[in-house]
């Protein structure tokens, strides 16, 4: 799938022409067309039917009528808030389309919540949003079982569709994830692009610049496929703790992935040190809970930074179980941290559990 291109259009859903992106974050990127590639190119691990991209042959919403302005940012809430199978008609170019509020699921609607961009769309937070929303315990999406914290559904895959600049830091009760925070039910990202997403800088247990996760069902992974988290510098998707990822009690399967230029800039890790705001840790993934697994497959994870611990990955179980498995993969260059017990640029109990196959971790 090729993304880069010299296009740039941008539509706005929003009569206020005078939001000014927060100083704390970089301003949106000037053309979020542009930029790597989703996935690692080297990447050729095989990837499980059920990792894959989704059929949307006979979508249930069309966003657009094929011309660029009718692709907004309402079009999209409304699409999301349906639910089912979302595809857009924005014209042959491609797009970005200025996110000013939150695209939002609602449990009740739809099972199946597909997002698919065709390899042309890009949503943006515009550096004041953050772009995409799912909690199965959020009474106002509504609740739909007693056991809200562990429902098979809405199952929310985002496929052929980049996210920028999107910005969590000024919500208080679901914190970080500055693209996309989940809970409950399941979620993918395929073949997707992820540039310079944002949430809150500091705190012992927030994070993902980019995705946030919660409570997956049956504890069944998220897949991260053939996607990219920065790519190259002035990409790089920043939170307090994983600047890419992050997760509590959640089990991650990626493949064919590239995450670089990630950063984790909080300060004094989890639990904070004294005198300390807390965070630093897991420049691109940061997993924190019990009973979690992480599987890396033909990726690459390279150039991420970070305070506190783990460059690359922080993976701490709090009751000693769970596994790290990474095949096929390179983890080099990454910056910063301390508390690497066993490889480079990991940071991980002792006893953790770890299989490491036809991969360079240095």
């Amino acid at each position: 799938m090729v993304f880069c291109t010299v296009t740039f259009t941008l539509t706005n859903c929003s009569n206020d022409e005078n939001l000014e992106p927060s100083i704390e974050v970089l301003n949106p990127l000037e053309n979020p067309e542009n930029g790597p590639a989703a996935g690692n190119p080297d990447g050729d691990s095989p990837i499980p039917a059920e990792a894959g991209t989704e059929d949307v042959t006979n979508p249930d919403s069309i966003v657009g009528d094929g011309t660029p302005e009718s692709c907004t940012c309402d079009a999209v809430v409304d699409a999301v808030a349906k639910g089912g199978k979302i595809t857009f008609d924005c014209g042959p170019d491609p797009i970005t389309i200025i996110m000013d509020k939150t695209a939002k699921v609602f449990n009740d609607a739809n099972r199946d919540v597909i997002i698919d961009g065709g390899g042309l769309v890009t949503l943006s937070g515009n550096g004041t949003n953050r772009i995409l929303y799912m909690n199965t315990c959020d009474p106002d999406q509504v609740w739909t079982t007693d056991h809200c914290q562990d429902q098979d559904h809405p199952r929310l895959t985002v496929q052929n569709i980049t996210f920028a600049d999107g910005n969590s830091i000024n919500e208080t009760e679901y914190d970080g994830g500055g693209a996309i925070w989940v809970r409950g039910g399941r979620f993918k990202a395929v073949n997707c692009r992820f540039f310079n997403n944002v949430c809150a800088s500091t705190g012992p247990d927030v994070g993902g610049g980019a995705i946030r996760v919660f409570s997956q069902y049956n504890n069944l992974p998220v897949y991260i496929v053939n996607s990219t988290f920065g790519g190259m510098q002035g990409y790089g998707n920043t939170g307090s703790n994983g600047g890419a990822l992050s997760s509590i009690g959640v089990s991650w399967t990626i493949i064919n992935s590239l995450l670089s230029y990630n950063k984790a800039i909080g300060n004094g890790g989890n639990p904070a040190q004294s005198g300390t705001p807390g965070g630093g840790s897991g420049g691109a993934i940061y997993n924190d809970g019990n009973t979690m697994t992480l599987t890396v497959l033909g990726s690459l994870i390279e150039q991420n930074e970070v305070i506190a611990y783990g460059s690359s990955i922080f993976f701490v179980s709090n009751d000693h179980s769970g596994n790290i498995r990474i095949d096929n993969s390179v983890i080099s260059n990454n910056i910063g941290g301390s508390w690497y017990p066993v490889y480079p640029s990991i940071s991980m109990h002792s006893d953790t559990p770890i299989e490491v196959t036809n991969s360079t971790i240095e």
